[in-house]
């Protein structure tokens, strides 16, 4: 089953019998059976037929709607489960203050691991030696996390470990056309910081879906904790495949599939 991604400005998504149609000044871009629909994202400007939303509710397919920055605004979904019992043993699990701590750093023991083998397996074909001094100070955030007794220390020592880490990132890339010296969100001041936090956001909204789906109260987490409007559980799960998106993007930059000319500066500055 297929994600869809619809960023065609002033395309229109509709249905015919069972197929999902995305046409353009009535010519058609895409045509696709509904049974090989798992999602659809949509960027900007592209217009959802009722028919359509009709048919993906029914069909218990998510539709996502993000701006052309990629930031998400909503979902469209079905209604959730109704499995409120998971939802009760959730909220006394978060109200249990040991079960928390030792899940949040359990959570940052798991990042902090999968950012050590990153480093590691690139740096053995360019060298182990310039990445020591990183690779100790990672390793060492990761023991003291383990004697922390507060969430607020726990968070700390993450971002300490996360300083290093986008040391580490800023070494691993090869193209010396794009620039990448701080690790910044909101805005991405560059390409690369655009590029790592498109890819944050569309892992944490898969994992969103998967939680919601699964009868989760998402906006209840453990390192997170709670904060309104933000899904603090789906940004818990999203820390142990921060990596992935790390290491996909380095691929990305240093194999040349993306370059420098494939990113656009907008008005305000901002990728």
């Amino acid at each position: 089953m297929s994600t869809i991604y619809v960023s065609e400005q002033g395309a229109v998504i509709s249905k015919t019998s069972k197929r999902i149609i995305i046409s353009k000044d009535s010519a058609v871009i895409l045509e696709i059976p509904i049974f090989k629909v798992e999602r659809i994202f949509i960027f900007g400007n592209v217009q959802l037929t009722t028919q359509a939303m009709n048919f993906l509710l029914e069909n218990n397919i998510d539709v996502s709607f993000f701006t052309m920055k990629g930031k998400c605004h909503g979902r469209l979904a079905a209604i959730d489960s109704k499995n409120i019992f998971l939802r009760l043993a959730q909220y006394e699990r978060y109200l249990d203050k040991e079960f928390q701590i030792n899940l949040a750093k359990k959570i940052v023991e798991i990042k902090l691991s999968n950012e050590i083998d990153l480093i590691y397996s690139f740096a053995r074909n360019y060298g182990v030696s310039k990445f020591k001094d990183i690779l100790i100070a990672i390793q060492k955030c990761k023991e003291l996390v383990k004697n922390k007794t507060t969430i607020n220390s726990v968070m700390g020592i993450e971002g300490i470990a996360a300083s290093y880490f986008f040391k580490a990132f800023k070494m691993m890339i090869r193209d010396e056309n794009l620039i990448f010296n701080v690790r910044q969100k909101n805005p991405s001041i560059d390409p690369i910081n655009s590029l790592l936090s498109f890819g944050y956001t569309l892992v944490t909204n898969e994992i969103l879906s998967v939680l919601i789906g699964q009868g989760f109260d998402p906006y209840i987490g453990f390192l997170h904790g709670i904060n309104y409007g933000r899904p603090s559980l789906a940004l818990d799960v999203v820390e142990e495949f921060r990596s992935d998106i790390d290491g996909f993007t380095l691929k990305l930059l240093n194999k040349s599939i993306l370059k420098k000319d494939d990113f656009i500066r907008r008005l305000t500055e901002h990728f």
